[in-house]
């Protein structure tokens, strides 16, 4: 696959993985009473926070295969039915919106907001897996690229929040997320199959 093929492959990839209409609406919900000033603040912070940790995993998260001995087949198995589950999760509407009270809306930018609420265990799951796939600096780098601007355009839709429920409304946000969840159930069987096809050694 050619750099720009996957550039694009991987921002769609990961931009949907990260459930990024879920996320809106949650920030809504927990931004519901907060001036524009703190929803743009918590924005920006929640993107930091974002990029920091999935850079973390992608390129740091080999070195947990080898410590504990997990093949990348078993892994993929593993992560495409965690995110299996996520997908489930939204197209029923039962996906956990975190239970939050008496905190300032900016101490909710690391924990939950960007994990677990954007950096699920499945996303987690697929940034191990993709970091793993580097087998050429090219490709780690058009990756990394791809990862920073799916996160960056997520923060944007969160920066731009208040306009995106005027022009949506939040029943057009719910419906758009289960929407993501069918096509985050189609991305996980195929990570489940190719994990599986590969641990059979069906070529």
């Amino acid at each position: 696959m050619e750099i720009g093929a996957y550039f694009v492959s991987t921002y769609l990839k990961m931009f949907f993985i990260m459930t990024p209409f879920f996320v809106l609406s949650v920030f809504l919900t927990v931004t519901n009473e907060s001036d524009l000033k703190e929803k743009h603040a918590l924005a920006i912070k929640i993107t930091i926070s974002v990029i920091v940790m999935s850079l973390i995993l992608l390129y740091f998260g080999k070195y947990i295969f080898q410590v504990f001995g997990i093949t990348l087949d078993a892994f993929k198995i593993g992560a495409g039915a965690l995110l299996f589950l996520t997908a489930v999760e939204l197209v029923k509407g039962s996906k956990d919106k975190q239970e939050i009270k008496n905190k300032s809306v900016l101490d909710l930018a690391v924990v939950p907001l960007a994990i677990p609420v954007t950096i699920g265990p499945g996303t987690i799951g697929i940034l191990l897996v993709m970091g793993a796939e580097f087998n050429t600096f090219s490709k780690m780098m058009s990756g990394s690229f791809a990862l920073v601007c799916a996160i960056a355009t997520i923060g944007v839709m969160l920066y731009l929040s208040s306009q995106f429920e005027k022009i949506v409304g939040k029943q057009g946000i719910l419906v758009i997320s289960k929407i993501t969840g069918l096509f985050l159930a189609a991305l996980s069987a195929q990570i489940m199959f190719g994990g599986i096809k590969s641990f059979l050694n069906l070529g």
